[in-house]
C-alpha cells in the first residue's frame, strides 16, 4: 500500500492557508524597499550566473555550464549570494546599493532552509559596519508594520520589533551560554560541557558546534540581539578589528533564535583575500572532494573597492518572523518542488 501523499502547495484548497502570509510578503517587500529609497540607497540587480559562486567551505553550489554558438562550454555556478557582484559595483563607484537576489543554496532544506531563496544584501561606501546595525534594527521595525504586527515570533519565542537590539560580543556569549572562554583551549572545553568532538575535527567545526548547540537558540529572546566581534577565522570577508586583530568587524542578527542577517566592515586586501580563499577551498576540497574556482575579476576589482560596510539578510525568514509563520515555504510564492 501506498503512502499518502502530501497535498501539494498549488492546491486551491492550500491557498486560503496560504494567501495571509504571500499578502504579508508583499506588503513587507514594498516596505524595505521603500525604507532603502529613503536611505539614497539604490536598488540594481546583479547575474545569477558566475564563474564562481562564493568560496566558503560549507556553502554547496548549483552547478551549470554555458554553450556558446560555436558549441563550447564554460562551467558556471548559480550564485550563492550576489555579494562578488555588488563588491564589483562598489569598486564601479556605486556608493550605496541594495540588492533582493534570488540565490541558490545545495544540501539545505528545512523549515529554515530552501534551495532557492531571497537574499537581501546591502552596502555602504565609506560607512562603519556599526551604521549597518543601526539599518537592521530599523529593517525589523519595518517589516512589521508592514506585517501590521508588534512581535515577531518563531517556535513560541517572542520578540518586540521595536525595542533597540541587545548587542554582545561572541566571546560574552560563549562565556554567558556555554560557560566556555572564546579564547581558551576550545575543544578541551567543549568536551567537558558534554559537547561531541570528533578526532579529525577543526577549531572551527569545534566552535560551530558550540554556537549551534549552546549559544544560538538563546539570542534574540524578547529582543533582537546583534552578536559581534566573531573570530577572524570565521570571518573570511571581513577586515580585522583595529582594537583587537584576534576577532573581525563581523556581527549576525537574531530574533527568536534564528540568524537573519550575517554582516561586515569589508576587507578590500586583495592579497588576504586571495589567501583565505584558498585556505577555505582546501578545506572545501579535503572534507567534500570539490572546490570552486577563484573569481579573479572580483580580487581585481576588491584592489579598488573603497572601504565599505555591508549586510546579508534572509528575506523570506524575515517574512516568516513577522508573519509567524513555522515553515519558509509557507512564505515563498512558488516552493521548489
Amino acid at each position: 500500500m501506498s503512502e499518502p501523499t502530501e497535498t501539494p502547495w498549488w492546491s486551491p484548497q492550500k491557498r486560503p492557508d496560504r494567501a495571509p502570509f504571500l499578502a504579508a510578503r508583499n506588503r513587507i517587500l514594498r516596505a524595505v524597499r521603500d525604507w532603502f529609497e529613503h536611505q539614497d540607497i539604490v536598488e540594481v540587480e546583479t547575474a545569477s550566473l558566475q564563474v564562481s559562486p562564493g568560496n566558503e567551505t560549507h556553502l554547496h553550489a548549483f552547478a551549470t555550464e554555458a554553450i556558446g554558438p560555436d558549441g563550447t562550454r564554460a562551467p558556471f555556478y548559480l550564485h550563492t549570494s550576489p555579494e562578488f557582484a555588488c563588491k564589483k559595483l562598489l569598486a564601479s563607484g556605486e556608493p550605496a546599493i541594495f540588492t533582493l537576489a534570488r540565490v541558490w543554496r545545495n544540501r539545505e532544506r528545512g523549515p529554515l532552509h530552501h534551495p532557492e531563496f531571497t537574499m537581501l544584501e546591502w552596502y555602504r561606501a565609506g560607512a562603519s559596519y556599526e551604521t549597518l546595525m543601526v539599518d537592521c534594527a530599523a529593517l525589523l521595525g519595518t517589516a512589521a508594520e508592514a506585517a501590521r504586527t508588534r512581535k515577531l515570533t518563531f517556535r513560541g519565542i517572542e520578540v518586540d520589533p521595536f525595542a533597540p537590539p541587545e548587542r554582545t560580543t561572541v566571546a560574552e556569549a560563549f562565556e554567558r551560554h556555554a560557560g566556555i572562554d572564546l579564547f581558551g583551549d576550545l575543544p578541551a572545553q567543549a568536551a567537558a560541557k558534554g559537547i561531541r568532538i570528533a578526532a579529525d575535527d577543526t577549531w572551527g567545526d569545534v566552535f560551530s558546534r558550540i554556537m549551534v548547540e549552546k549559544v544560538e537558540p538563546n539570542l534574540g529572546h524578547g529582543r533582537a540581539t546583534i552578536l559581534c566581534e566573531y573570530p577572524a577565522s570565521q570571518a573570511a570577508l571581513a577586515r580585522p578589528k583595529a582594537a583587537d586583530p584576534r576577532v573581525a568587524e563581523r556581527f549576525e542578527l537574531y530574533a527568536c533564535g534564528v540568524e537573519l542577517a550575517n554582516c561586515f566592515g569589508e576587507l578590500t586586501d586583495a592579497t588576504e583575500q586571495r589567501r583565505r580563499f584558498e585556505h577555505e577551498m582546501a578545506e572545501k576540497a579535503r572534507l567534500y572532494g570539490e572546490r570552486y574556482p577563484i573569481d579573479e575579476d572580483f580580487l581585481a576589482a576588491l584592489a579598488l573597492m573603497p572601504t565599505a560596510s555591508g549586510g546579508a539578510l534572509g528575506f523570506d525568514r524575515l517574512v516568516m518572523l513577522a508573519t509567524g509563520a513555522s515553515r519558509i515555504e509557507q512564505v515563498l510564492w512558488t516552493p521548489v518542488a
